[in-house]
């Protein structure tokens, strides 16, 4: 790794050097000084990781210096791509020019007054660095945090019309660094003031303890008339994290159909984690439905437990088991975190008629104006961001409340959903 990472840096030293050559002999000792100052603070940052002393450190001072030194990595490596390309073409020129004779090579045309090529190549690449580590910093600072309110109208019929209702998605409690901004999109969400509200899973990151007292003061705030009903995320049930009475992740079979796998560790901290549902006021639905009156028409709340297609993501949520009992001829919401499920279980079953989901963050990353939408997730995902409906039924997918691994949002905000029965 480290090997690498210190090729990545004397490749793109090599940049710096040409585009600081007309400065002042001070000025360069100093912005060459400040390139490997940078560049050793994260050989040192991965060192602590690796050594295990991220377990001393404040979560926010993790989750920002590594956000920014990734950041700063990504840009290192723009300036790479572009070098690389520029030493391949001047290989190129140099077997091309093998050919000639010295004659032959003085009658080539010389081009004068011009920025060498390596210049402006060096040029582009660090341009292209720089935007990119601006986008990265701009996404950390100000996107994490800048909650957008998603007020969507949905036709139900069944005397619902007029029923609001709120959903979050994917807290991931562990990651935050801005407790105050996090307020503010608790505030979002209660000053319209919904009817009943649901979360789609995801509540910590890998364990319970992510549950703070601190976390529990803000989130206990979400409230409505109806009740707050909840569900688990695939990151809720801890299979992420590597217990140290568990074998490791790679011996197991990697379908996680059933908790036969849990270790005593894992099971207690994802007893503990539903506790915390309780604690923050919500009622979590465990493979299980609910009846809810709303002015003198029913509905039915159903909540399964995790149950993904793609990848590894665990398969514990039962439909049947959900369903039993529910009482006919009633509007159905279904709660399940994976968007996946809607097409392998929920499309064609009449019984369904909408389904709140999670999960995909809308990667964090993406394009998204009132006539354009694109994330790199949508190529994962047939349904990734917002209201999609096949067969009468609907889905609505949140583009989730908080962030992990890359502790920011670029191009697709963090999500306050009202849907609105019509």
């Amino acid at each position: 790794m480290f090997a690498i990472l210190i090729t990545i840096d004397l490749y793109a030293y090599q940049a710096f050097k040409t585009l600081i050559k007309k400065l002042s002999p001070k000025k360069q000792r100093i912005i060459k000084g400040l390139y490997w100052f940078v560049s050793f603070a994260l050989y040192l940052y991965i060192i602590l990781l690796i050594a295990g002393f991220s377990k001393s450190m404040s979560r926010t001072f993790l989750t920002l210096s590594g956000g920014l030194l990734s950041g700063i990595f990504l840009s290192k490596l723009f300036v790479v791509v572009f070098l690389l390309f520029e030493d391949i073409y001047r290989l190129f020129k140099k077997l091309y020019a093998l050919n000639f004779t010295k004659k032959e090579k003085e009658k080539l045309p010389q081009k004068k007054g011009l920025v060498s090529r390596k210049k402006f190549i060096s040029q582009i690449g660090a341009g292209m660095g720089l935007l990119a580590f601006s986008g990265i910093a701009y996404g950390i600072l100000k996107g994490a945090h800048n909650y957008k309110l998603h007020h969507v109208k949905i036709k139900a019929g069944n005397g619902l019309k007029g029923l609001k209702i709120g959903q979050l998605s994917d807290i991931h409690m562990g990651s935050f660094w801005d407790k105050n901004a996090i307020q503010k999109g608790v505030d979002l969400l209660m000053n319209q003031k919904p009817d009943i509200v649901f979360f789609t899973g995801d509540l910590v990151n890998d364990l319970e303890t992510e549950v703070s007292e601190e976390m529990i003061s803000i989130f206990s705030q979400v409230k409505a008339p109806l009740g707050v009903y909840s569900i688990l995320g695939n990151h809720d049930y801890g299979d992420y994290h590597q217990w140290p009475d568990r074998d490791n992740m790679k011996a197991m079979s990697g379908k996680f159909e059933n908790k036969a796998h849990m270790s005593p560790m894992q099971l207690e901290n994802l007893e503990l984690l539903k506790l915390k549902h309780k604690t923050l006021g919500w009622q979590l639905l465990l493979n299980e439905n609910k009846q809810v009156a709303f002015n003198g028409a029913m509905f039915n709340v159903i909540g399964v437990e995790n149950y993904g297609v793609r990848g590894r993501f665990p398969k514990y949520g039962d439909l049947n088991k959900a369903m039993e009992n529910i009482v006919a001829n009633h509007y159905n919401i279904l709660l399940s975190h994976d968007p996946s499920h809607w097409d392998a279980q929920v499309v064609g079953n009449i019984a369904i008629n909408l389904m709140l989901a999670g999960h995909t963050h809308g990667s964090q990353f993406g394009i998204e104006t009132a006539k354009f939408r694109w994330s790199p997730v949508e190529y994962m995902y047939n349904q990734w961001a917002g209201l999609y409906e096949k067969q009468g039924q609907f889905i609505y997918v949140n583009r989730g409340f908080g962030y992990l691994g890359y502790p920011g949002r670029l191009g697709i905000n963090p999500e306050v959903t009202i849907l609105e029965m019509a």
